[in-house]
């Protein structure tokens, strides 16, 4: 031993061997080989936690979970209910031991509303008549937890009983994964959705121009396809009784590439209202209480189509310089992108003597996630500061359970506490109980105000027919 300290790692390469080691020059061929094994190794990943037959299943809930976290109700009450009324759901499992599903739940839930206390909210507000109120979650920095957020966000709703849609936007489909989603081709994505509102657009067009004795403008197979499509189509159930799935996959980006030929061949197509206008067109807004839009990591067309389609807006981030600034340039982006939008479409009313258009959130809220409060609360405060009121109070913090949850394709919400200790499942829970605690605030808030503007312009339409 001669004592010295070891030189790094990057020190003394020898080139021949490090060229002996290289393999033949790698071709286009090769990244197909990578993209079968890959395919391969995600599904056998994406499987963890499915069931045999190879389709996902959600647990069961215990009786301690369902009176802690679904219904306000003590324990021993509970079993004395049960016993009450033997046609409830009973649960599976000995004596006090029992395990129910989502749905036995959603039932007892049912229940409870109506013969339970009159001071207890068993189930969560809705105001009817209104449509779903739409969330997307969006960033156009990778990495950010806008999927993990979002799946929470849904399966936090559907524990709450609501009834879910969630919309996945992104072609990598890592919100369809983890919802286990099977989506064959872009015709089982929101493709066709697309598709279908600039087939009408074009359909409208046509009929201008064959008024005016002008030549159509082309009509291809893709369009007459899509117009056979209704967003029914596209939607699938899943493992939760109360979310369904617009799923993605790979072919999903060729909407990217095709949304702006379709407008340089009809220019006043609308683009950035063709998924608001399918959900409301097929009343998907009013057979759901809330809808998620997953979106790419890129401010590209299919964002900009949820962007366009929410009601709030909520930008995950995480509490470094990066992801702080690059947050900051994608505001700067929404900006430019709606503002110049704005200005072109109002210009063209203008002239044709029409009310302006403006795009509005109810609410925007920017959201730290895999937060750690030991090495991150200094910086998190200065993003606080900056953001202000476009800031969540809670910071969701990275736990142990949230990360073990995100390497088995699940949602902590399907984690069997018992694979834990209760305090670490506590904790976990908490990180996104507390997050939709202010999502939901915002949620009832915004339909709380609708449903006041609703009825006052209902007495001002009576007293103008008074």
């Amino acid at each position: 031993m001669s004592g010295k300290e070891p030189l790094p790692p990057y020190f003394n390469i020898d080139p021949a061997k490090a060229a002996e080691k290289l393999s033949e020059p790698i071709g286009t061929a090769r990244f197909a080989k990578a993209a079968a094994f890959a395919s391969r190794g995600r599904q056998d990943l994406a499987e963890r936690g499915y069931a045999p037959d190879g389709r996902k299943r959600l647990r069961r809930f215990s009786t301690w979970e369902v009176c802690k976290y679904l219904i306000p109700v003590a324990p021993a009450h509970f079993r004395r209910v049960l016993r009450k009324y033997p046609d409830l759901p009973q649960g599976m499992g000995e004596g006090n031991s029992k395990w129910f599903s989502l749905e036995d739940v959603l039932r007892l839930r049912n229940h409870f509303a109506t013969e339970g206390a009159a001071d207890r909210e068993y189930r969560p507000w809705r105001p009817e008549g209104l449509p779903a109120k739409t969330i997307a979650v969006a960033n156009f920095k990778g990495g950010v937890g806008k999927t993990s957020t979002a799946a929470h966000l849904a399966m936090s709703a559907a524990l709450d009983g609501y009834k879910v849609l969630v919309i996945d936007l992104d072609s990598q489909g890592s919100m369809t994964s983890i919802m286990g989603g099977q989506v064959p081709d872009e015709w089982s994505t929101a493709f066709p959705l697309l598709a279908k509102d600039y087939a009408l657009a074009l359909q409208d067009e046509n009929r201008v121009r064959e008024a005016a004795g002008q030549p159509p403008l082309p009509f291809d197979e893709t369009l007459t396809e899509a117009l056979k499509f209704s967003a029914r189509d596209v939607i699938q159930s899943t493992h939760w009784p109360n979310i369904d799935l617009v799923g993605a996959q790979l072919n999903l980006y060729w909407a990217e590439f095709q949304v702006p030929v379709w407008r340089m061949g009809l220019r006043g197509w609308p683009l950035w209202d063709a998924l608001s206008n399918s959900l409301v067109n097929d009343r998907i807004v009013d057979e759901y209480d809330i809808i998620i839009l997953d979106t790419p990591p890129a401010l590209g067309y299919l964002t900009i189509n949820a962007l366009a389609a929410a009601d709030i807006l909520l930008v995950p981030l995480g509490a470094t310089f990066l992801e702080f600034d690059s947050t900051g340039r994608f505001f700067d982006m929404l900006y430019s992108t709606f503002a110049s939008v704005e200005d072109g479409e109002n210009a063209a009313r203008r002239r044709d003597g029409l009310p302006e258009m403006r795009f509005e959130w109810d609410a925007v809220r920017a959201i730290v996630t895999r937060f750690d409060a030991a090495q991150q609360t200094d910086l998190a405060n200065v993003i606080q500061a900056y953001f202000g009121d476009f800031m969540t109070t809670y910071r969701q913090e990275m736990t142990a359970m949230v990360g073990q949850a995100g390497e088995q394709v699940n949602g902590i919400y399907e984690a069997d506490y018992r694979e834990f200790n209760r305090d670490t499942y506590v904790r976990g829970r908490e990180t996104f109980d507390r997050t939709w605690a202010e999502v939901k605030e915002l949620i009832l808030g915004t339909w709380w105000r609708d449903l006041q503007m609703e009825q006052l312009e209902a007495g001002e339409e009576d007293l103008a027919h008074g």
